[in-house]
């Protein structure tokens, strides 16, 4: 096997992207999961702050009254898929075609 003279192969050209083709429901279902738990990895250092600013109580009860509704926005967020894009339908639309209005010249042939 000898190397090619001209030097390495050109590579294959990248694909190009030619639909506007929704992520796959994989992908859409990883983004969700990793939204829930970022919001839910709040829950609990809000929870440990608020016992250790217990003596501020307004501090405390705020970290708390954050805390207690965030699972069920996780929820949400996590359950929610994104639109669907409302597309125009490109049909064919043929020109209309006329009937020429002028007189023609009509030779007979007899």
């Amino acid at each position: 096997m000898n190397a090619p003279a001209h030097g390495p192969e050109p590579r294959e050209p990248a694909p190009v992207l030619i639909t506007e083709a929704a992520p796959s429901y994989e992908d859409q279902l990883a983004k969700r999961k990793r939204k829930y738990i970022i919001m839910m990895s709040f829950r609990i250092p809000c929870l440990i702050l608020a016992g250790i600013f217990y003596q501020t109580w307004w501090l405390a009860l705020a970290l708390i009254a954050i805390s207690i509704p965030l699972p069920w926005i996780a929820v949400l967020v996590a359950n929610d898929r994104p639109p669907r894009k409302s597309e125009s339908v490109n049909r064919y639309q043929a020109e209309p075609t006329r009937i020429e209005g002028t007189t023609h010249r009509v030779i007979d042939g007899g």
